[in-house]
């Protein structure tokens, strides 16, 4: 056999380079791209190798660990899973600074690579710059805190684990059912070690994601269940998009007449224009499809968690005899709440279950229904993104109407994109599907500052077309860095900044909970007397280099976005928006579950309690 003497950075940097992947019949490589920050742990080794191998994987500088992490998940995601992004960082509190965003890839189900230096494994020269020393087992160093948020990890202690460790992160990162973060911690001391490898293991390796197909008893079983259904329903997740079912799931749902409502995650599965589409399901979701759900006989949950955003908490189920059939590709997700579990891949169990149901089709009442209580929506979300004069504060605007005005402006292939704080919300509720896809609301870990990095990575993806980046003040404050990342390379984002003086839609919380506002609002912050400091944020981003102006009044905005698309760069556009109004908010009929104290003084919060806890009788309880 023949071998090739390398170092184990290098034979890290030159395997990775070799993995390429099938899309679409064209091969690309798997590892599109790579953010670093260098620092002592993995500058001189591996940082160098990633240099040797940039014209396969380009190296993009991050200006902080966490936000360079989030670009990588927004890069995977943009590509539907089908390519991936590695963040690689020094030891100690770089490493660390990366831990938030191996939660957000975690939780939404989405490939990270991620790569940290790592504390010396002879301990020689122990303990070494950034290091955290262990007192009861020395082997533990920072980078284990990685193990409860990624799917796979390891610790490269010898040249030879890299045959073993490299193909198993790869194949958990892409299998649908375990797709997730992935870790190796590189030792100081190990990364320059040499050995000689077999060259076969660089040969270049051509990966196919997997399509379980399902087991034909489940599907039996879930044909004998729908074709007893009156009321049949479809909820489309996340995994339809990453099943690259969408067409699918338009034709089931089409000759089947079942009508279809989204996750947050499975927004933008199917059109607006369609008949069958009931709208967004769950707290953030719509009157139409909550209906459609309470009513509904049959749920045939497609490629979805079923958070507790989309179960309205288990109340949005009223019939109880609803059952429920899981699709999935995951077998922890497919068995959840006692369902009829259908394990495999969304668009193989569409296409066949659809060959066993023949000819069936539900009754069309129950498809007229659907189709009224969405026209009932629309216009509800019409008269949302149309506010009445003496609705808002003087000078403002809601999310509703900014989002009102991105739906009509934007063009096919833009991407609209947001996290945290009230936007998820009003995007998920106020959003048309015009196009399939190029839609990313971050909910699952729901991370505030993923907004901007996760634009950045989102553009880097998809270069030829713009990426709309939703992101309030309090996200905008904690992570902003990556608009001098994006001007730095050259990656240009638009940015709508709505700002409205803090932590609105937690103070909302906490008004609708009897309590006061505390901590939320810049107006109700400890502070000295005298004029509330207010962020600049046009400024701000102006100084790092964007294009930026605040709107006087939103009816400039349609105007600013016509410049934005014009421009060369990055793109800011500052919106102040009402906090506290009524009709700033969008809301729609569904409970959820928050933690609420069982005793208090407070009268106004006993009250709320009591009336929260009305909602909790529609609660199932595991089924």
């Amino acid at each position: 056999m023949k071998t090739v003497r390398l170092t184990v950075a290098e034979a890290l940097a030159k395997y990775l380079a070799a993995q390429m992947i099938d899309i679409d019949g064209k091969k690309e490589q798997l590892f599109g791209a790579a953010f670093a920050i260098f620092g002592h742990g993995n500058v001189t080794c591996f940082g160098q190798q990633l240099k040797n191998i940039e014209d396969k994987i380009p190296t993009w500088r991050g200006q902080n660990e966490q936000s360079m992490a989030t670009a990588a998940i927004a890069y995977a995601k943009a590509n539907q899973r089908r390519r991936i992004g590695i963040a690689t960082s020094s030891i100690g509190p770089g490493a660390t600074n990366m831990v938030t965003a191996a939660g957000i890839a975690h939780t939404n189900r989405l490939p990270l690579l991620l790569i940290s230096g790592d504390a010396y494994v002879s301990r020689l020269p122990d303990p070494v710059l950034q290091q955290p020393e262990n007192f009861e087992d020395p082997s533990v160093t920072c980078n284990d805190t990685f193990k409860p948020l990624t799917r796979y990890w390891d610790r490269i202690v010898s040249p030879t684990q890299l045959m073993h460790t490299l193909p198993q992160a790869i194949d958990t990162m892409l299998d649908p059912a375990t797709c997730g973060p992935a870790f190796i911690g590189l030792p100081q001391d190990i990364q320059g070690v040499a050995y000689d490898f077999p060259e076969v293991f660089f040969a270049e390796k051509v990966h196919r994601i997997r399509r379980p197909e399902p087991e034909m008893v489940a599907l039996e079983e879930a044909k004998e269940i729908l074709i007893k259904a009156k009321r049949p329903l479809i909820i489309s997740g996340g995994g339809v998009h990453y099943s690259l079912a969408t067409d699918e799931l338009a034709a089931f749902a089409g000759k089947h007449n079942i009508p279809v409502v989204e996750t947050i995650a499975g927004r933008a599965t199917m059109l607006q224009d369609n008949p069958l589409n009931a709208g967004p399901i769950g707290v953030t979701g719509s009157d139409s499809a909550n209906y459609m759900a309470a009513h509904a006989d049959v749920v045939v949950a497609i490629g979805t968690r079923l958070q507790d955003f989309t179960t309205g908490s288990w109340t949005v189920f009223r019939n109880p005899d609803m059952k429920l059939i899981s699709v999935n590709v995951a077998r922890f997700d497919v068995v959840k709440h006692m369902s009829y579990p259908v394990l495999g891949d969304a668009k193989a169990c569409m296409t066949k279950l659809s060959v066993l149901l023949g000819d069936w089709r539900s009754e069309q009442e129950w498809a007229d229904t659907a189709k009224a209580q969405a026209d009932e929506w629309k216009a509800v979300v019409h008269r949302r993104t149309h506010p009445q004069e003496g609705d808002l504060l003087p000078g403002t605007s809601s999310y509703a109407e900014v989002i009102g005005k991105l739906n009509k402006s934007m063009e096919k292939g833009d991407t609209v994109l947001t996290a945290a704080g009230g936007l998820p919300a009003e995007l998920a509720m106020n959003w048309q599907n015009y196009q399939i896809g190029k839609f990313d609301i971050e909910f699952g870990f729901s991370c505030m500052g993923y907004e901007i990095a996760g634009g950045w990575g989102a553009k880097i993806a998809n270069p030829d077309n713009d990426v709309v980046v939703l992101v309030g003040d309090g996200s905008y404050l904690i992570q902003n860095s990556d608009i001098y990342s994006s001007v730095l390379t050259g990656h240009k984002m638009i940015l709508v900044v709505c700002d409205n003086g803090g932590f609105a839609v937690i103070n909302k919380l906490q008004n609708n909970t009897g309590n006061e506002s505390f901590n939320n609002l810049l107006s109700d912050c400890r502070r000295p007397d005298g004029e509330l400091a207010r962020v600049d944020f046009a400024k701000h981003a102006e100084a790092q280099g964007a294009i930026s102006e605040k709107l006087s009044s939103i009816d400039d905005f349609d105007a600013a976005f016509a410049r934005a698309k014009e421009a060369d760069r990055t793109y800011v556009i500052v919106v102040d928006i009402d906090p506290v109004s009524p009709a700033a908010w969008s809301k729609c009929d569904c409970w959820w579950e928050v933690g609420l104290p069982e005793v208090t003084d407070n009268q106004d919060t006993a009250k709320k309690v009591a009336e929260w806890e009305e909602g909790r009788a529609h609660q199932r309880r595991g089924v």
